[in-house]
């Protein structure tokens, strides 16, 4: 009689998994990534920008053996970004610390990457060392609407003199039929201090929000994606006054901005690391329309920093740092001094 008990119990357990199985839900899932590619530098000197001061340009040998290992290692991670949830690279990533199209087309045609058939969308910013910030893009998964660059005008609070940096990119396309935003930055450094370099962190992020109004004055539910090494933490003033951006959900207006990374930076997680402290400047941000309930259109599934062991240096001073590509003496045959960082995006595929 117990084994007749057992067996009932099996075949109902079955029955109830089988129906489960029916009528679980599909989804539709794609990787949205941010890396600094940590001076992404050919071999050739461009006499127009002060390209020399590159790490590459600084080496006297075997420039471009470092430069195939540099350009491999990158094409790797990207492979492998989001890759175990979403079983595909990403479908956009945004990359900073380029210097032109040319190394890009060189990362897209690696082997590792080829098969993703991913174009690029690039300007040549007034940076005077000549890097940019860059998207790439899976043509099978995003089509390109309009694109455009926009220039930040800044001034250094003492000489007064210009301080020429990365322009910000803006990208409006289709990610598998449905328009979606993207902005990538690389906010200017904080050489000669934070406290000094400040303003000039908060005029990139009136820049940036300046273009994230200018889409909500059209739609006030576009769904808008801003990222970038910002070079700030998540709870510094440019990126929680300026953008007003919060760190929970529930708290983000129709025009808000949600930042998944301010709580990661509150856990003591980080992105790069300086003088022993961890830092939180690369980040993805997204606006309200992201984060409704339901999934009919693409959603915010999860946040996520992207530091794999193989990425990280394995012993001494700087243990579990990024392993760095460049340090005085030359290439490393490491990968950048930043982890990227991703989101996951949503979407309930109807039968």
């Amino acid at each position: 009689m117990k084994s007749l008990k057992q067996l009932q119990l099996v075949l109902f357990l079955l029955l109830v998994f089988n129906m489960w199985s029916q009528e679980a839900k599909k989804f539709k899932i794609h990787t949205v990534a941010f890396y600094n590619l940590e001076n992404l530098f050919d071999t050739i000197n461009d006499v127009t920008k002060f390209d020399e001061a590159s790490p590459i340009m600084e080496m006297n040998t075997n420039r471009q053996d470092a430069y195939n290992k540099k350009v491999k290692n990158m094409a790797r991670v990207i492979a492998d970004v989001g890759a175990d949830f979403a079983k595909n690279a990403p479908a956009i990533i945004g990359v900073s610390e380029v210097e032109n199209r040319e190394v890009l087309v060189d990362l897209a045609n690696d082997p590792q990457l080829l098969d993703k058939d991913y174009g690029i969308i690039h300007y040549n910013s007034p940076d005077a060392r000549g890097i940019d910030v860059a998207l790439l893009y899976q043509k099978a998964l995003f089509t390109p609407i309009s694109t455009s660059s926009h220039e930040l005008k800044i001034y250094d609070d003492y000489t007064r003199d210009r301080v020429y940096t990365r322009d910000q990119l803006l990208v409006t396309g289709k990610l598998d039929g449905e328009i979606i935003h993207v902005i990538v930055s690389h906010w200017p450094s904080r050489s000669g201090g934070e406290a000094r370099s400040r303003s000039k962190r908060v005029a990139a992020a009136k820049l940036n929000k300046h273009i994230i109004d200018s889409l909500q004055v059209i739609d006030p539910y576009a769904k808008i994606i801003t990222m970038g090494d910002l070079n700030d933490d998540p709870t510094n003033e440019s990126v929680k006054e300026v953008l007003k951006a919060k760190a929970e959900k529930e708290e983000v207006d129709i025009k808000g901005i949600y930042n998944p990374y301010e709580n990661f930076y509150k856990d003591g997680l980080g992105t790069t690391a300086y003088r022993d402290a961890w830092s939180l400047f690369d980040q993805i941000l997204v606006t309200k329309p992201f984060l409704e309930k339901d999934f009919s259109s693409f959603r915010l599934y999860k946040a996520a920093i992207y530091n794999k062991y193989y990425l990280t240096t394995k012993r001494g001073r700087w243990k579990g740092y990024p392993f760095r590509s460049w340090s005085d003496g030359g290439f490393t045959d490491g990968f950048s001094d930043h982890f990227p960082v991703y989101i996951y995006l949503l979407r309930e595929v109807k039968e």
